[in-house]
């Protein structure tokens, strides 16, 4: 056997229980949604316009493109008077490589009608400590020779609350020198999770593309990211239903992406469409493949799948 095949072959086949543990995982998500009245969806894979927006990247396939999300099918389905749905899907986003991206990676999305972005907290917390309870994890997990307690309630902190506690400058200075990602990533994720999980939650307004603002203070979107071990694993949000503020800020993600010579995608107009009969909703989505990492104990994204990208 040439020596090559026989390393390929070795290291696939210490993946063995990382990959069972994540096929359980899979199940017991699934087997948690479908308790709870939710129906699964399937929606297509290859899409004629993705979500504009600043940060991400769709990858071309022929006048097409591979989904980043499955989010626009699924808010028309909720706009369709479908109450309760929830979505496995490969997705698919250029440019994202490293210990904790895949450029094809596994994407648990699910939405609410009649929920906002806290009763939403509560659901994934739910779900989480479901699952980890059917896998042998009630205890919790270990993550850098730490234990995190998943007993519940989670800790919940603001974007302003952790500027303050742990940033080396304030939210709106971070804003105005439009360095608020790497304030994030270097300063704040680091210490978010890290004894039991932790919400990050009420964004500045201008990082919430697709979340409705709150009511009390139109500078703030009903937005939300779960955090667990410093690793960052969903983003939710209470859905904005506002038909001609989501067609603005597309636009004007549009000419941010034009600047940083993105492609140029067409509006998403049947999605545009449908918003104006989008009820009162909120949804999430949540990185199957991160979540895999704590229960593994991993230390790469390459660990929780098959076969990286390299490897084909």
């Amino acid at each position: 056997m040439d020596e090559s095949i026989a390393d390929e072959n070795f290291i696939l086949a210490r993946k063995r229980d990382a990959l069972q543990l994540r096929a359980s995982l899979i199940q017991n998500i699934r087997l948690f949604f479908i308790n709870n009245n939710f129906l699964e969806i399937e929606t297509p894979v290859r899409i004629p316009a993705p979500a504009p927006e600043e940060h991400i990247e769709a990858l071309p396939s022929g006048d097409w493109f591979l989904q980043t999300s499955p989010e626009l099918c699924l808010k028309r389905l909720l706009a369709a008077g479908y109450p309760q749905i929830f979505q496995i899907s490969k997705c698919f986003r250029a440019g994202e490589r490293g210990k904790l991206h895949l450029p094809e990676f596994t994407m648990l999305e699910w939405y609410v009608t009649g929920f906002d972005y806290q009763q939403l907290m509560n659901q994934c917390e739910e779900m989480i400590i479901s699952v980890a309870n059917d896998l042998g994890f009630a205890h919790g997990l270990v993550c850098q020779a730490r234990q995190i307690n998943l007993a519940s309630p989670w800790e919940r902190v603001t974007v302003q609350e952790a500027f303050e506690k742990y940033a080396p400058a304030t939210l709106a200075e971070a804003l105005s020198k439009d360095n608020f990602d790497e304030i994030l990533v270097e300063h704040i994720e680091p210490n978010l999770g890290i004894a039991q999980p932790t919400f990050l939650y009420d964004y500045p307004a201008q990082l919430g593309a697709l979340a409705r603002l709150k009511q009390s203070d139109k500078s703030t979107a009903e937005r939300f990211e779960l955090y667990i071990g410093g690793l960052e694993l969903a983003n939710g949000f209470s859905e904005l239903t506002d038909a001609q503020e989501q067609r603005q800020r597309f636009v004007r993600a549009q000419k941010l992406r034009a600047q940083k010579g993105y492609a140029a995608y067409p509006l998403p107009e049947k999605f545009l469409s449908a918003l104006e009969n989008l009820p009162a909703s909120a949804g999430i989505a949540l990185g199957i493949d991160r979540l895999a990492m704590l229960f593994t104990g991993a230390a790469s994204i390459d660990d929780v799948v098959p076969f990286p990208p390299e490897t084909l």
